[in-house]
């Protein structure tokens, strides 16, 4: 193993230098802040826009607005900027060296890593991600691991979002200015839920950035002092960026709270139900209050009631979260802290938590609309892929030309190398919106022709 450092260091850790521009210094026309410049560059945007039609649970709106992933990313990036602005009131009391330096600005940092934290995900939600994976792994793809390399195997056949929103962030495009998004090391870092490479997911699970940009991961924790748990010549794997947590735990508390709101709209959960849920992160008397504070307002529509305690939840968990985080600061900066801050609330929260995540698991992920949009879209994904990576792996017959058209010159789909024509496929696909892929679907399968 390799000589580990006893401690990451915060003013190492919070750094503005951007990826691709190290040497150079920004002509600054305004009073930004180069972690709020990096929010602004992903609102912004095209990828951070085709968001706002990409499913997130439950399919995209018909008469009930759901969240997608764009209205998902906004509400992270919101409470992350809480959760950031909290802890650094905190830890600068604990730390007041750390006082006028950068990591007052850790509440933006999360901010925007909330922003960026899904721009990876390819269409129709996880069915998606496993339509790539098992295209290799289990479809008509599985004759090309003998034709390329081991790790570029790795990633493709456990292809995950998350990395492919590192990879979005940081690689250099064709046609795209040195570093893509140009993004600071610290904004960059706190993006990757899990540091370490492919090789490695089938132990973990996940992972957090392809061979490709591994050698960028590398360069971002060297700067930032990010301890490495691996020995050299092992497949990589580090500490997580201690602002990780942070984004993590504005995602997990969004999508578990907000799902249930979705699903008391949708009528998957009764009023007594999502009531129960939300309230159980309150003692006895606290509830009381709540609902006394409801009738002293007059708020008599069950989903006005359900918004106040999905709001009155969220408040809750973040503090629990805030409280979690300045506890355990130093396990987390020893790279030593286990598991999400979630899992380390203090009760009644962490088990109000996970009956939310018990019923979200019997009730909303195997309900009706979910599973319809799944196989729909894993059908849809599946399609997509047989048809491209047929193209990429033969472009000199006439219809794989065709549809090698339809890339713009941004995907390296013309490279002499085989392993590059993948990606630019899987960047192709990872990027649609669900409409455009089932537009796309429609026409190469024949059902539908382009109205002019």
């Amino acid at each position: 193993m390799p000589e580990r450092k006893k401690i990451m260091n915060w003013q190492q850790l919070i750094s503005n230098k951007r990826l691709g521009q190290e040497e150079r210094h920004s002509l600054r026309h305004d009073d930004r802040s180069e972690f709020k410049r990096d929010g602004d560059r992903l609102i912004y945007s095209a990828p951070f826009r085709r968001l706002q039609n990409k499913t997130q649970v439950f399919p995209l709106p018909g008469s009930v607005f759901v969240h997608n992933r764009l209205t998902h990313s906004i509400e992270v990036s919101s409470l992350g900027k809480s959760l950031g602005d909290d802890v650094a009131r905190r830890l600068i009391d604990k730390h007041p060296e750390l006082r006028n330096t950068l990591f007052e600005e850790i509440g933006t940092i999360v901010q925007t890593a909330g922003l960026a934290h899904d721009m990876g995900n390819p269409p129709f939600g996880h069915s998606g991600e496993k339509a790539i994976q098992t295209f290799f792994t289990e479809d008509n793809g599985s004759f090309l691991k003998a034709k390329v390399s081991p790790a570029f195997w790795d990633d493709i056949t456990h292809f995950e979002g998350n990395a492919n929103a590192f990879r979005l962030l940081a690689h250099q495009f064709v046609g795209r200015r040195p570093g893509g998004f140009v993004m600071t090391y610290s904004t960059l870092a706190s993006v990757v839920k899990y540091p370490r490479s492919s090789s490695l997911a089938g132990e973990y699970g996940k992972f957090g950035f392809f061979a490709s940009e591994a050698p960028i991961y590398e360069k971002i924790a060297k700067e930032l002092g990010i301890i490495r748990l691996s020995a050299e010549g092992e497949p990589l794997k580090y500490a997580r960026h201690p602002l990780v947590y942070l984004m993590e735990a504005a995602d997990d508390i969004c999508y578990e709270i907000m799902d249930i709101e979705d699903s008391h709209k949708l009528r998957i959960l009764s009023f007594d139900e999502t009531r129960d849920l939300l309230l159980g992160f309150f003692d006895d008397d606290t509830k009381r209050h709540i609902l006394s504070r409801l009738k002293e307002d007059g708020v008599t529509d069950e989903n006005e009631q359900v918004v106040y305690f999905r709001a009155c939840a969220v408040g809750k968990l973040e503090h629990a979260c805030v409280e979690t985080f300045v506890e355990h600061e130093e396990e987390i900066l020893n790279g030593t802290f286990t598991g999400s801050l979630i899992q380390h609330i203090a009760e009644p929260q962490r088990e109000a938590y996970q009956r939310c995540v018990k019923t979200s698991y019997q009730k909303i992920y195997h309900s009706k609309p979910v599973l319809d949009v799944e196989l729909s879209g894993y059908k849809i994904m599946e399609t997509l892929m047989r048809t491209f990576i047929g193209a990429a792996v033969h472009p000199e017959k006439f219809h794989s030309q065709q549809l090698i058209n339809r890339f713009s010159s941004q995907y390296d789909i013309h490279s002499d190398d085989l392993e590059t024509r993948i990606m630019a496929v899987l960047d192709f696909i990872s990027g649609m919106t669900d409409v455009y892929a089932l537009d796309i679907y429609q026409k190469i399968s024949g059902i539908a022709l382009p109205i002019v």
